[in-house]
């Protein structure tokens, strides 16, 4: 049975990780309003939206049941309330693991090194350490894609023929490896898989919703 999303609200911000459930609501054809949160002034860190998700950071969907955080909640939440979408393999549990194991690799592990580059005061006082901390930063965004290239990504999609919640997160964390000092030409199958992503209805939309 489809949820109804009459009521959804997604809090994000240009050029962060909430790109994904932004794309993944129109894989999913849900009805949902923007609330797009201006990071420069602060906005995140504001009264109004820290009412929203103390933890000051995006995407958070407001539903008619609650408030929900964390991409791959999201992300699952989403496929699982609009099943004929077919974001997931929800028939199969195993499957489903391996959906979840990735989109939780990206999340706790490629999220958290492309995240030493400006936020090192999560980790450290020292100026040095900050420092330190993104040198690191191509280097192990690097070994991160190497992995996924080499070892995850099957291609078309992520796991194969099957369009998954898995690629526009994977889609979007990919687009931080230029800005990130990674050379993206040594990963041949993430470009195919990016120039696929751009080339979706579902991609264009939220991109296009952002510029107006």
């Amino acid at each position: 049975m489809t949820t109804s999303t009459s009521s959804w609200t997604l809090y994000l911000a240009p050029g962060t990780c909430a790109q994904a459930v932004h794309i993944a609501l129109h894989d999913a054809e849900a009805p949902h309003r923007l609330h797009v949160l201006d990071f420069a002034a602060g906005e995140q860190r504001g009264a109004a939206y820290l009412a929203v998700n103390p933890r000051g950071r995006v995407p958070a969907l407001v539903t008619e049941q609650g408030t929900l955080t964390e991409v791959p909640a999201l992300l699952t939440f989403i496929a699982q309330s609009f099943p004929a979408a077919k974001l997931a393999p929800l028939e199969s549990p195993f499957r489903l693991a391996e959906v979840q194991a990735f989109n939780s690799y990206l999340c706790s592990t490629v999220h958290v090194a492309h995240a030493h580059k400006r936020r090192g005061a999560r980790w450290a006082d020292d100026p040095a350490a900050h420092e330190a901390m993104q040198r690191k930063v191509p280097a192990n965004m690097t070994q991160c894609f190497e992995h996924i290239e080499d070892d995850v990504l099957k291609g078309p999609w992520v796991f194969g023929e099957d369009y998954t919640i898995a690629d526009p997160y994977l889609f979007t964390i990919a687009e931080w490896l230029e800005a990130d000092g990674v050379d993206v030409t040594r990963f041949p199958k993430l470009l195919a898989h990016r120039a696929r992503m751009l080339a979706r209805e579902s991609v264009q939309r939220a991109k296009a919703a952002l510029k107006s």
